[in-house]
């Protein structure tokens, strides 16, 4: 067998695992952004499409926490976004009633899915 045929499958897998390894990334930014949306519906915030757009998603999370706009800034600093991110996600949960400590599962991975949906969807 030449070397051509066993190389052919392995890409195929590699092609067929990207797409749904970008299909799984395009409905959780979809998730998170629908509840991103939601909570700004709820909160009366200006402007809630701007959960739809990356980065700007940020500069709306920070007008519902009650943060001024340059704070987005701290979100591109290594280890200082984990901090600004708890910090920001704390007053989001306050915001919505919900209680701030919510705010630190946001960096839990999976947990933070079902947090982002308690904040959005739970009255």
């Amino acid at each position: 067998m030449e070397a051509f045929d066993y190389i052919l499958p392995w890409n195929m897998l590699a092609f067929m695992f990207s797409g749904l390894w970008s299909l799984l990334s395009l409905a959780i930014y979809a998730y998170v952004a629908f509840c991103l949306y939601t909570i700004a519906k709820k909160t009366n915030t200006e402007n809630p499409w701007l959960a739809w757009i990356p980065v700007a998603n940020i500069v709306l999370a920070c007008q519902i926490a009650g943060k001024p706009w340059w704070w987005v800034f701290f979100f591109f600093i290594p280890i200082a976004n984990v901090v600004f991110a708890i910090l920001v996600m704390w007053k989001v949960a306050e915001a919505r009633n919900k209680p701030g400590w919510l705010g630190i599962l946001m960096i839990v991975p999976i947990a933070n899915l079902v947090v982002c949906g308690i904040i959005a969807f739970a009255d």
